[in-house]
């Protein structure tokens, strides 16, 4: 089990550093869509603006034209269409025709070949509408202004969708890629590079897709791109980034090895600790709030690493219980109780003893055989011993735990339920364990205040625990008034900070001896006796 879980440990630090090279893909696939998704809606924007200004220019050399011309089809007005055409760029032909399509006559006098590939649209803001159709002397569709004079006559003005040839165009796109030209309606009016299916280029990752508008003309402008042939234009940066990544999640991978082998986290030395005893127990007073005489004492665990760096029981508990090395822990911590306690447990017989057990013991019947090879033959009896479980983890009724239970029981010794009120505390849940003791958490007696004459939740565990005739310990007591407040509701062992905090086995031995003439509860019935004295 512990293996596993140092095993798992590594895995999370290596999966976690190799984290840059997984994503140097993500990322540049991230920065290459973005590039280029600007390129080509740069490129849409400028097709769209140009043919906005073709058509532009179309409409107003129209309009020229009918304003300086006094009839039609006649030489004058051949040679001012003529004209107009050569001061524009882009119109290339000048066409009147009735409303039937009947040609009249045009600029050049040859006749027009057209043939209408939209209908006739009208433009927000102009009089003139618009219409594309095959224009024979162009490469490419025509966009056709037309202005309807008196109902019966249509005057046109020719001008290209594009102006560079197809193949110009063919040859500038990107292999795969496609420029489409198409009204608002959807009709597609151009389609210049490959064949692409639209509709599933715009609902797919793998394409790159952008639109756009000749300004307020109803012709839109579409450029679809493969993403792959757009990503292979960052193959440079690919390997650049690629390199450094590697480097980056080296560097991490190192730092994480360095940091799990040093760091405070037990994933690789708890093991070796436990066998070379540097789990060594602190004993924390337990205190009788009525006589301030030593009533026993809570076996806590520390850490003490050769280079003399104490390590807390918080960092490596929860470890060592996931891992399964709680039990040879709580063995070899015991095993040092007796060589500790033996001398002083003869002379101070009432002096209890509570040992920590986690949940793992109790799903192992061979914790009573342990206790009874450990403290059988020891000064220490079974009676002074008082062995604690956690409501943060509460135990399942099963055979397993009820032998543990009835096991430590037969033996003489007491069961307390460590952090009452965290978990799931019940009368029955207690009850059916067999609990002796309840041991009130520190976050229940933090509320006690100064001034505090009631605090409804601290109550009824206190009447809870009364109701089934456990002891009761307050953990946690920093206070003279919490102290103060705890004794007058009827409860008499204490510990905390204010008595004083887990001590090594030297220093609670001064201290146990110190107080061992602390008179009794019972030879102190009579009387309160003072806080101050007990602190």
């Amino acid at each position: 089990m512990k293996a596993k879980f140092s095993h798992l440990l590594m895995l999370l630090g290596t999966l976690l550093a190799f984290v840059p090279i997984i994503s140097v893909d993500y990322l540049l696939d991230g920065y290459a869509r973005t590039k280029e998704l600007a390129r080509l809606q740069a490129t849409a924007d400028e097709l769209g603006l140009r043919i906005n200004g073709y058509t532009t220019d179309a409409v107003q050399t129209l309009r020229k034209v009918i304003a300086d011309s006094p009839s039609f089809c006649t030489p004058t007005f051949t040679g001012i269409a003529l004209q107009a055409i050569e001061n524009s760029v882009n119109v290339k032909q000048v066409l009147v025709e009735n409303m039937d399509g009947v040609q009249y006559c045009d600029a050049f006098g040859r006749g027009v070949q057209q043939s209408p590939l939209s209908e006739s649209l009208p433009v927000p803001g102009l009089t003139e509408t618009i219409s594309i159709v095959a224009f024979a002397e162009m490469g490419t569709p025509a966009v056709k202004v037309s202005q309807v004079l008196g109902g019966t006559r249509r005057v046109s003005a020719f001008v290209p969708i594009i102006a560079s040839s197809m193949k110009t165009w063919e040859a500038s796109l990107a292999p795969g890629g496609m420029v489409d030209v198409a009204l608002t309606s959807g009709l597609t009016v151009l389609s210049i590079g490959s064949a692409v299916d639209m509709q599933r280029a715009v609902n797919s990752t793998d394409y790159l897709v952008v639109e756009s508008f000749a300004g307020e003309l109803p012709i839109k402008v579409r450029y679809v791109v493969p993403f792959s042939v757009a990503r292979a234009n960052y193959a440079d940066l690919d390997v650049i980034f690629t390199i450094l990544a590697c480097f980056v999640s080296a560097g991490l991978l190192l730092l994480a090895l360095r940091y799990a082998r040093r760091s405070r986290v037990p994933s690789f030395d708890l093991e070796r600790a436990i066998g070379r005893n540097e789990i060594k127990p602190y004993y924390q007073p337990v205190i009788n709030l009525r006589t301030g005489g030593l009533v026993g004492c809570e076996v806590l665990c520390r850490w003490e690493k050769p280079n003399g760096e104490i390590v807390p029981p918080g960092v490596f508990i929860d470890y060592a219980e996931a891992s399964g090395m709680a039990i040879p822990m709580t063995l070899s911590l015991m095993q040092q109780v007796r060589y500790d306690l033996s001398e002083l447990s003869q002379k101070m017989p009432g002096l209890k003893i509570s040992i920590n057990l986690f949940e793992g013991h109790f799903r192992d019947v061979g914790i009573v055989e342990d206790v009874q090879a450990i403290f059988g033959n020891s000064p220490i009896s079974y009676d002074q011993l008082v062995f604690e479980i956690t409501e943060r983890r509460p135990l399942e009724s099963s055979p397993a735990v009820n032998s543990v239970i009835s096991g430590l029981h037969a033996l003489g010794s007491k069961i307390a339920m460590d952090d009452a009120g965290t978990g799931h505390s019940n009368l029955a849940y207690i009850a059916t364990l067999g609990v002796d003791v309840i041991k009130i958490d520190r976050i229940f007696v933090d509320m006690i205040k100064p001034g505090t004459n009631q605090v409804p939740v601290l109550d009824g565990l206190i009447a809870m625990s009364k109701d089934l005739g456990c002891e009761i310990v307050a953990e946690g007591v920093e206070t003279e008034a919490q102290a103060v407040y705890l004794r007058a509701h009827g409860v008499t062992q204490a510990q905390g900070y204010i008595f004083a905090p887990a001590l090594k086995i030297g220093a609670f031995r001064e201290l146990a001896l110190a107080l061992a003439s602390t008179p009794d509860e019972s030879a102190g019935a009579g009387s309160d006796g003072g806080f101050n004295d007990a602190a």
